[in-house]
């Protein structure tokens, strides 16, 4: 741990320094934009980037590591939008919305997911455990009773496989020019909530949970 820097108050851990070095990026998102970098960071923080280096690799690692650091709050959003909704397949179709409009003005989260940054390996990662554990915490939120409508685990997979494949997708090509509001909607309706809608039906008997 550096001795000097950091504005005079040397953190006590390094789970301090970090935490501190995400709250640094977060400000500096806020003031730079797109076009922030390590040295920024650095800077905000009153530090070298030598110092910022110890924690993250790149800019690509700590913006990774900022915009996970904000996923709950962007969840929080849409779990408020969400509330009330209570069948499948509008719930999903309303969750994949509310995700695809809050990451168009998120600072943390969405920066990643813009073209300037947008890159292969990033919507990569949707699909990625911790991508799964995302959607799952965005699935578990919703006011559905999943269970006793008919989803059992197996299905509650399907469901959050087809919420990640979605986005993947709605996030790589968005279209020209993106869709929004209902025709936004309707599209998503016509995608995911018919395969939601089909689930319980299709599912072999026996396997749905009685819990």
């Amino acid at each position: 741990m550096r001795t000097h820097g950091w504005g005079g108050q040397v953190p006590v851990n390094d789970e301090e320094a970090v935490a501190r070095i995400l709250a640094a990026a977060r400000e500096t998102i806020d003031r730079e934009g797109a076009g922030t970098g390590l040295a920024d960071v650095a800077r905000t923080l009153g530090v070298t980037r030598q110092t910022v280096y110890r924690y993250f690799r790149s800019t690509d690692e700590l913006l990774s590591a900022t915009a996970i650091d904000a996923v709950g709050a962007l969840l929080d959003r849409v779990e408020s939008r969400l509330r009330g909704i209570s069948t499948a397949d509008a719930a999903v179709v309303e969750g994949l919305a509310a995700v695809l409009e809050e990451l168009a003005d998120d600072n943390y989260v969405g920066l990643l997911l813009r073209a300037e940054r947008l890159s292969v390996p990033v919507v990569g990662d949707f699909t990625s455990e911790l991508g799964r554990s995302l959607a799952h915490s965005m699935v578990e939120r919703m006011d559905v009773a999943w269970s006793a409508t008919g989803y059992g685990p197996a299905e509650i997979d399907d469901v959050i496989e087809f919420v990640l494949r979605t986005l993947q997708s709605m996030i790589l090509d968005p279209g020209t020019p993106p869709r929004s509001g209902d025709d936004l909607r309707r599209f998503l309706d016509r995608w995911a909530g018919a395969a939601i809608r089909a689930l319980p039906q299709s599912a072999p008997a026996g396997k749905l949970s009685t819990h």
